[in-house]
């Protein structure tokens, strides 16, 4: 009988984000014990996000840089050598992601955004303020997408799209609910099938 030897090759991700990281955790612990994807490190435009707290609970390092540093790209992509950065997640993050870093992960940079793109994308629409945004509108349905990163905000090509519906008595809350939801379940499954399909696996 034959063996094969041949060992699956770690894959390091980075996740980004700015705020709360619920979705970083939730990243965190689904490939916690994976034999093919790490979260090796999280980085952040804000020292005080909550997601500091919840990757050092996890035993994830962290990091803040300004955002002119992250704008400049060089000291964000010395970290990620660092970590031996295979590809980036964003995760809730904010901040418009420099050419330098896109160039040297080209179809390795992926984002979640709460809303089915192209409707309720674009600069200064997130979280909360997309489903107000829903709400407002009479929306009978939103959902969750999945894209590649470019130097545009939520303009990259789109991976994934998951629905769910928006209720005539929904709040915003109501709505931000059902998304975590679709976050929650989506995201880690969608990264790791990426992962899978560049190893042909």
């Amino acid at each position: 009988m034959r063996i094969n030897t041949k060992m699956k090759e770690m894959k390091n991700i980075a996740v980004f984000a700015s705020g709360s990281g619920t979705n970083a955790e939730n990243l965190i612990r689904y490939f916690k014990n994976s034999a093919t994807v790490n979260v090796a490190v999280v980085l952040s435009n804000r020292p005080d996000a909550g997601v500091h707290g919840r990757a050092e609970r996890l035993g994830v390092p962290s990091y803040t840089f300004t955002g002119e540093a992250f704008g400049e790209g060089t000291s964000v992509l010395r970290k990620l050598s660092a970590y031996d950065t295979h590809f980036i997640v964003l995760a809730g993050f904010l901040l418009k992601i420099p050419a330098a870093v896109i160039d040297a992960y080209p179809g390795r940079i992926v984002n979640i955004h709460p809303s089915l793109l192209p409707a309720y994308g674009g600069k200064g629409m997130y979280g909360d303020r997309v489903h107000r945004a829903v709400v407002a509108a009479g929306e009978t349905r939103t959902g969750i997408t999945v894209h590649y990163v470019n130097e545009r905000y939520d303009d990259g090509a789109v991976i994934f799209q998951k629905t769910c519906p928006v209720f005539p008595s929904d709040t915003p809350d109501d709505v931000a609910a059902r998304i975590h939801e679709l976050e929650y379940d989506c995201y880690p499954r969608i990264i790791e099938g990426l992962l899978c399909m560049e190893t042909g696996k």
